[in-house]
């Protein structure tokens, strides 16, 4: 038996909780690898993408928005879910021209990450900007955020003291500076990284 076989897990049966503009929950009966049943609850998404908007003076850009479910301003990069038959390329040019007015000459996958596996299939692909150049935002209605830039090292600090607390943007700051170790500088677009 493979270990797959040995902790797989078998949908019995499934019903949606709840369906919504943006997402949609689940409730599955499950069958255990040790034959016993089991509940699992967990919402539908339709997957997003980050940018780390990089200057060629090693600064970066960030939003400040205020996030409902927690009540509280937070310090992220931007980011946004993906349309319906939309690439996550094509996500992550729209979500940067809209939420910055940046446009980037070049875009580089970094990685894919799954930041609530417990409860969500959600997935965010990271892209690196670089080449950026302004224009005029377009917000979506209904979306209020701030941009500011800052450097690596400050944002390094931000995450370590706790003031930066968003997974996905702890994460990016972490393969930024993994990046421009790896390449020596900031303005060299080189490969994506390995995963």
């Amino acid at each position: 038996m493979s270990l797959t076989e040995r902790l797989y897990e078998t949908c019995l049966q499934s019903e949606t909780a709840y369906s919504g503009h943006f997402l949609t929950i689940k409730r599955d009966q499950v069958r255990l690898p040790d034959g016993q049943s089991a509940v699992r609850e967990y919402a539908i998404h339709p997957g997003a993408v980050m940018i780390i908007p990089l200057f060629d003076d090693g600064r970066v850009l960030l939003e400040r928005q205020f996030r409902y479910p927690l009540d509280q301003v937070m310090i992220e990069f931007p980011a946004g879910k993906l349309d319906v038959g939309e690439t996550t390329l094509a996500c992550a040019q729209r979500e940067l021209r809209e939420e910055t007015g940046y446009h980037a000459q070049h875009y580089t996958r970094l990685t894919r990450i799954h930041p609530v596996i417990s409860y969500s299939t959600e997935y965010i692909d990271i892209y690196l900007a670089t080449g950026l150049s302004a224009g005029p935002r377009q917000l979506d209605q209904g979306e209020f955020l701030d941009i500011f830039f800052a450097s690596l090292d400050e944002l390094l600090e931000w995450v370590k003291t706790g003031k930066v607390s968003d997974v996905k943007t702890m994460i990016g700051a972490f393969w930024l500076d993994k990046w421009i170790k790896e390449t020596g500088n900031v303005d060299v677009v080189g490969p994506s990284l390995p995963l």
